[in-house]
């Protein structure tokens, strides 16, 4: 999990959760850290912007991405400043 996101989790930068494709695991995600998923999707159940969400290192571009259970997941904040 990114920085941004830590309070969600406990400061947790690893976290588990479960599901056969990547929507199901930010709704497993969000029954365990309420709150989560929505900082990742929006209302429309697309990646917001400033998130990029990898699986097995390959960016993804929507939540319907099949998983496997050995599947490893990376959401990435992006960041910004001036």
């Amino acid at each position: 999990m990114p920085t941004p996101l830590a309070d969600y989790t406990a400061h947790r930068r690893e976290v588990e959760a479960e599901g056969k494709t990547l929507g199901e695991l930010l709704r497993d995600l969000d029954r365990r850290y309420p709150g989560i998923r929505f900082r990742i999707i929006d209302e429309q159940d697309a990646i917001r912007p400033h998130i990029k969400i990898f699986v097995n290192r390959e960016q993804v571009p929507t939540i319907a991405r099949p998983l496997a259970p050995t599947d490893e997941v990376l959401v990435v904040a992006a960041l910004s400043g001036g």
